[in-house]
């Protein structure tokens, strides 16, 4: 599918020519590229009852049917498309009368420039808001899926993630960037994919990391250069905006873009256009631009490291990813996806999880994420000998990285002294009892996982149930 931005056309109604040439070149120089032009003004009405439209752009004064009758009959009868009145009559009360008729705006001829766009990008920018609403509305009501096959690559039984889902199909049809935020290891690059196979792009989906790129290697790589640009440039290089014509341009780690690469990537996404290197005329962008991060860009505005208003260019649309902890329920469904997905790589019959490994990993708290969970399943399938798949891998690993030492506790409740906010310290026989209630908790009653979280033997842990925990734990 070629971008087109609005999504409905940009009806421009004028009985003269000239100003119905100079405001749709104006519009395609600032990437308004779904427009329609009427010169004869009888034939608004019919075009306007067949065709879904975005916005209006009318004349007033004109032969057959004048543009206040039209006016009149769009908000009667489609009160939903804003009307933008563009005529010569400098008078008040007309202006008025046009406003009481349901015009967003008023602009006078020879209308500015920047006057028109600047009222254009607002109708347009609500409507879009408006749509996406409804959209969302209509998803959250009906608790439905239209695309369910965009998603078919993310293994999910969570409702936080549905309801992800349905939001990003209630923003598919937008032309303006998607923020993708969430932790390493979330699957940020899964949900850019989605994104993209949310519509039926002509063109390719292009990624980049920019960690690391300097603002020579972000412009080279982003916008190319042409022959002779700098020593060594032989011959024309096309930057991956072109490369994703029509399609989607995803840039990954955007929180470590270099300060004046930002300052270009405001202007591509604002502007719609670049400059190649070596380039003296702008090259005009027709991508859809997703980015993800996995820092918080707010901290790092304030911090004066990332543009204010690259931000809130990049944010329009933004997708919060919750990480693997907060969806715990999806651990069953990614373990036997993964196993299946490993053994079949390593040519191996998928083996069989035991029973106690969900309880285990949820008492985990995944700082990698999915992308961790995945390392650990292939990392057992590969050990893997016998019919059912031994936890040996997976208890390793988690000892490894869930040390209960008072520095990581320290750490985790984010104080100095542990045991500063006690007016009197609590008995030791005490504590031990909440641990122990805490980790059966979290174990969903298996005893043996919740010794394996405690550091002590299943035998240990019976022992001090059966005596309620009254003695000391040693």
């Amino acid at each position: 599918m070629e971008l087109s931005r609005p999504m409905y056309p940009i009806l421009i109604v004028d009985d003269e020519a000239s100003i119905l040439q100079s405001i749709e070149i104006t519009l395609r120089t600032h990437n308004y590229n779904n427009i329609v032009c009427i010169q004869q003004s009888d034939k608004v009405i019919d075009y306007v009852r067949n065709n879904p439209i975005e916005i209006i752009l009318l004349d007033l004064t004109m032969p057959r049917v004048c543009g206040e009758k039209i006016l009149r009959e769009i908000n009667q009868d489609f009160p939903e498309i804003p009307v933008i009145v563009i005529t010569g009559l400098n008078d008040v009360q007309v202006a008025v009368s046009c406003m009481q008729l349901g015009a967003v705006d008023y602009l006078l001829k020879p209308v500015e420039r920047s006057r028109l766009l600047s009222s254009v990008n607002k109708v347009v920018e609500l409507s879009d808001l408006k749509r996406q609403y409804s959209l969302l509305k209509k998803h959250l009501l009906s608790d439905t899926l239209e695309n369910q096959q965009a998603f078919s690559h993310i293994k999910t039984q969570s409702k936080r993630m549905k309801s992800i889902f349905q939001y990003m199909e209630a923003i598919g049809k937008s032309n303006e960037s998607v923020l993708i935020a969430g932790e390493t290891g979330t699957g940020k690059e899964l949900f850019a994919k989605s994104m993209y196979q949310l519509n039926n792009y002509k063109g390719k989906f292009v990624t980049v990391n920019v960690a690391g790129l300097d603002d020579n290697m972000f412009s080279d790589s982003l916008f190319g250069h042409v022959n002779g640009a700098f020593t060594g440039a032989s011959s024309r290089r096309d930057g991956l905006v072109e490369q994703a014509e029509n399609g989607v341009l995803f840039l990954d780690e955007i929180g470590d873009l270099a300060y004046a690469s930002q300052v270009k990537l405001l202007r591509l996404i604002q502007e719609k256009e670049y400059y190649p290197l070596g380039a003296d005329v702008p090259r005009r962008a027709k991508c859809r631009i997703l980015v993800a991060t996995n820092m918080d860009l707010k901290k790092k505005m304030e911090e004066g490291v990332f543009r204010k208003d690259l931000y809130y260019r990049l944010s329009v649309h933004t997708v919060n990813l919750p990480p693997l902890r907060k969806r715990l329920e999806d651990i069953g469904v990614l373990v036997d996806h993964f196993i299946e997905e490993a053994a079949k790589s390593m040519n191996k019959n998928k083996p069989t999880p035991p029973t106690e490994l969900n309880c285990l990993l949820g008492s985990y708290s995944f700082p990698g994420n999915v992308r961790e969970l995945r390392s650990m399943v292939y990392d057992a399938v590969s050990q893997h000998k016998s019919r059912v798949m031994s936890m040996r891998v997976f208890q390793e690993h988690i000892s490894a990285n869930m040390g209960c030492s008072i520095p990581l506790i320290r750490a985790k409740v984010g104080c100095v002294n542990f045991f500063q906010d006690f007016e009197d310290l609590p008995q030791i026989k005490n504590i031990v009892e909440e641990l122990i209630q805490e980790a059966i908790s979290r174990s969903n009653g298996n005893q043996s996982v919740a010794a394996k979280m405690l550091g002590v033997s299943r035998q240990t842990l019976y022992s001090k149930l059966k005596k309620g925990c009254l003695s000391s734990f040693s």
